[in-house]
């Protein structure tokens, strides 16, 4: 019965909750392929466009990171208002009966269908003789249930420790490094620069201690890595902000990787690996003020980073 076992979500994130659904599926039918589907745009920014959440991750990120924990394919639905509009007998001939599951594994607060009518027990029931359905319960972290809501509220408040510890990794920002103003090169501390999309999440304003991947498979001189090769890591001091000293107009995610002045990284996708916040972001009187909290930052930086990997 079935050729494959299915797992259905957001999966913003793909936290440690999300992890463990999936590999609950690949226990209980390790012989099948497992199928992951998720959903984009975001459920609520189609049905609360004023009111969005900031996404944790691309979709492109999303499904690396499912592929990651081991999704054989990814099936991304496009949602949208009509898509919303379905029941919950129209979303199981119209989306998993295509999919051939012989199970469908989901968190048990699940909800599908026109209104968000239809939760674990309608899947049951519109399953019976046909597949399998497990709902399953949610991860905890201490006293607190792991959800990406809870990681978002900790991004905002700068504290990507307690974020860390729910996603169950450092949370990355991803990026094309763009051109910017210049000044941190001509302060002594060249930066790499991501814009802050609309309704992604970062970490509050402020200074942070992480690291820098170069994820497009070249050095940091742009040269294609050797096969097999993984990329450098690379220790820097973290700038998320406006530049508030210079008024600058948009946020974005500064990286000045520790001693290094010979980068190339222009048009280079990154990922900016977020350790530790050492201060919040300041307006500082004038430009000698801001270079001396500069060299405090990233002397906290390397003190930080030494015993990290």
């Amino acid at each position: 019965m079935g050729s494959s076992v299915v797992v259905i979500g957001n999966f913003d994130g793909v936290h440690p909750g999300h992890r463990e659904v999936l590999a609950e599926a690949r226990r209980r039918r390790p012989h099948l392929p497992l199928v992951v589907v998720t959903f984009w745009p975001h459920p609520v920014s189609v049905l609360r466009p004023d009111a969005p959440p900031m996404l944790l991750t691309s979709l492109e990120g999303r499904i690396e990171l499912l592929t990651a924990a081991g999704a054989d394919r990814v099936e991304v639905i496009p949602f949208t208002r009509e898509f919303a509009a379905w029941s919950p007998a129209e979303f199981v001939e119209r989306v998993i009966v295509p999919l051939d599951p012989a199970l469908v594994v989901v968190g048990e607060n699940f909800r599908f269908g026109h209104l968000a009518s239809g939760n674990v027990d309608t899947l049951r029931e519109l399953s019976r003789g046909r597949f399998d359905v497990d709902g399953l319960p949610l991860v905890r972290f201490g006293d607190e249930e792991t959800c990406s809501t809870r990681i978002r509220d900790a991004l905002a408040a700068g504290d990507v420790a307690h974020a860390a510890e729910h996603l169950g990794r450092r949370f990355r920002f991803r990026g094309v490094v763009a051109h910017g103003d210049r000044r941190g090169r001509q302060l002594g501390f060249p930066t790499a620069n991501l814009p802050v999309p609309e309704y992604r999440a970062c970490p509050a304003d402020g200074v942070y201690a992480g690291w820098v991947i170069r994820r497009d498979g070249h050095d940091a001189h742009g040269r294609p890595l050797p096969e097999g090769q993984e990329p450098e890591r690379w220790p820097a001091a973290i700038s998320v902000g406006t530049n508030p000293t210079f008024d600058g107009p948009d946020r974005r995610v500064e990286s000045y990787v520790l001693d290094r002045d010979d980068l190339e990284l222009y048009g280079a996708e990154i990922v900016v690996e977020f350790v530790a916040r050492i201060r919040g972001q300041v307006k500082f009187g004038d430009i000698d003020a801001l270079v001396a909290q500069m060299y405090a930052d990233v002397a906290e930086c390397r003190r930080l980073l030494a015993d990290q990997a």
